[in-house]
């Protein structure tokens, strides 16, 4: 694994890089979402008597007897906070195919350098070099692109059916109007 790696050339770096970052933030998010949909999934009465991790800032604006305009805004603002880190999740997405696609331009430079200065005197175990660094950033680069955006894709409905379910509760708390 490591000899793909190194013959993968310097684009591999960033391209780990993503992955870690990557992998950090789906399982960062996943945890979390997995707590906020447990803790707004539980009956309004039970929402009510203990009170909610994520719901709090929303809770008290309905329980003042805020306007509209200001309790949705206390819920923009508890959907941003849980939003945080998505948009990077989808930004490496795009990156880490795109940096697999620069490794396979420099690796078909390489090739290619050493075809203009061998001539047809071309020694096929120097073009491998330039050929494995290509394909290898290519695979890396969609190794790492493709299960990103699936799981920005993932927490992305998930974060939808959270703002749902916070929608449904604050409309139950202030009575199924819209005063």
């Amino acid at each position: 694994m490591l000899q793909y790696f190194i013959k993968g050339g310097p684009l591999m770096w960033p391209i780990l890089l993503c992955s870690v970052i990557a992998l950090a933030i789906t399982i960062n998010k996943s945890i979390q979402y997995f707590r906020v949909r447990r803790d707004i999934g539980r009956s309004l009465e039970a929402i009510q008597e203990h009170g909610s991790t994520y719901l709090g800032p929303v809770l008290q604006a309905v329980q003042q007897g805020l306007d509209d305009r200001q309790i949705s805004l206390a819920g923009s603002r508890e959907l941003k906070t849980l939003e945080s880190g998505l948009g990077s999740l989808n930004l490496i997405a795009v990156i880490a195919p795109l940096l697999g696609l620069t490794g396979t331009v420099t690796g078909m430079i390489k090739a290619f350098q050493v075809i203009a200065t061998m001539g047809t005197n071309v020694d096929p175990s120097l073009l491998a070099a330039g050929i494995w660094e290509a394909l290898i950033t290519t695979a890396a680069g969609l190794f790492v692109g493709i299960p990103t955006h699936v799981a920005a894709h993932y927490l992305d409905r998930s974060l939808d059916e959270v703002a749902l379910r916070m929608k449904e509760i604050i409309l139950d708390l202030r009575g199924g109007n819209n005063d």
